[in-house]
């Protein structure tokens, strides 16, 4: 366990690195969600995976979360995006560095390279979106609603029924976090990145969604922003798409970082010519799924499946770069995306 001082803020960071101590081939920094999540999430999903691959893994705790210390105010965005550059220039990483983020993380990874482009490789993000006005009224609702109801007893009584022990506690720590800081009014009042600066970010960037997720349709708008944007979807997920389907995302997460040119090795590392165009081939395919959109050869339009199922159209200027990991696109995934 390692602790750095960031301008004040003791920020609890780990480090994995290559377990056959040769150089590492990439720098990943992973960044994990608001009030529920800390390092612990990416600690016992995809950070192993990653070092042993030859990945050298840089995790923290945000502010207020895990065991960084928790100040009272400043919580807006940028005080987040600040966090991640005192990072960076206290680590002084040999090269650009792949930003890995889930749901909030990866609003403070846009935010990043949005200010500092030159510091970032790639960007990967897991049921997220970059910062923006609806993006601010959105958190507003969602944070003064678990504010409202997560410091009442019955309704940790209700989680601890319906989800277990432990979710009950991550919402009762969730509550804490809320009740003593001003995280509630600070996130919806952030300084927003630009649109402008958003168009700017040129790195090549993954985006994985759960198509049971509200976030699935924002696919097309976000491909449309930026310059160089795919989005996969996982059948049957909603936002928890790194918890309750991990294998799926290190599967993503190695496949990814093979095609930015990272020279991967170890068992788990994707074979060569595995790649289709940033999407997991023949280690997806033997657990059973397969990718249906640009990358594959089907027609454009729905077309019929070897299992008699409809594959939605996932073609053409409307989801450019889109493609779906699994067996077919649920319905109400698909007519949210239309």
């Amino acid at each position: 366990m390692a602790f750095l001082e960031l301008d004040g803020l003791r920020c609890h960071v780990q480090r994995l690195g290559p377990q056959d101590g040769r150089p590492p081939v990439a720098t990943a920094v992973l960044l994990h969600g608001l009030l529920t999540d800390s390092l612990a999430s990416y600690y016992f999903t995809l950070a192993p995976a990653l070092a042993a691959a030859g990945v050298e893994v840089v995790m923290y705790d945000q502010r207020g979360h895990g065991r960084s210390t928790r100040p009272p105010t400043d919580y807006r965005l940028e005080h987040f995006v600040d966090d991640l550059e005192l990072l960076l220039d206290r680590l002084e990483p040999a090269a650009p560095v792949q930003l890995l983020g889930n749901s909030f993380g990866g609003t403070v990874a846009f935010g990043f390279a949005a200010r500092r482009p030159e510091q970032v490789a790639g960007i990967l993000v897991i049921e997220s979106e970059p910062a923006s006005p609806a993006w601010a009224v959105k958190l507003d609702g969602i944070l003064r609603q678990a504010e409202h109801h997560l410091g009442a007893e019955e309704t940790l009584a209700w989680v601890a029924r319906q989800r277990g022990a432990h979710t009950a506690r991550l919402a009762r720590s969730a509550g804490q976090l809320l009740a003593a800081t001003s995280l509630a009014r600070d996130i919806p009042a952030s300084r927003l990145p630009t649109e402008a600066q958003l168009r700017a970010i040129r790195c090549p960037v993954l985006a994985v969604y759960g198509t049971e997720s509200d976030l699935a349709a924002q696919a097309a708008q976000l491909d449309g922003l930026l310059a160089d944007c795919r989005s996969v979807f996982v059948p049957g997920q909603e936002h928890s798409v790194l918890v309750e389907a991990p294998d799926v995302v290190r599967e993503l997460a190695l496949d990814w970082l093979h095609e930015q040119g990272a020279e991967l090795r170890g068992p788990g590392a994707p074979a060569s010519g595995a790649c289709r165009g940033g999407v997991p081939g023949d280690a997806l395919h033997g657990a059973g799924l397969h990718v249906v959109g640009p990358y594959s050869d089907g027609p454009h339009s729905d077309r019929p499946h070897s299992d008699g199922s409809r594959v939605a159209a996932l073609h053409g200027d409307k989801l450019r770069g889109t493609v779906l990991v699994g067996e077919v696109l649920p319905a109400r995934a698909e007519r949210s995306l239309r």
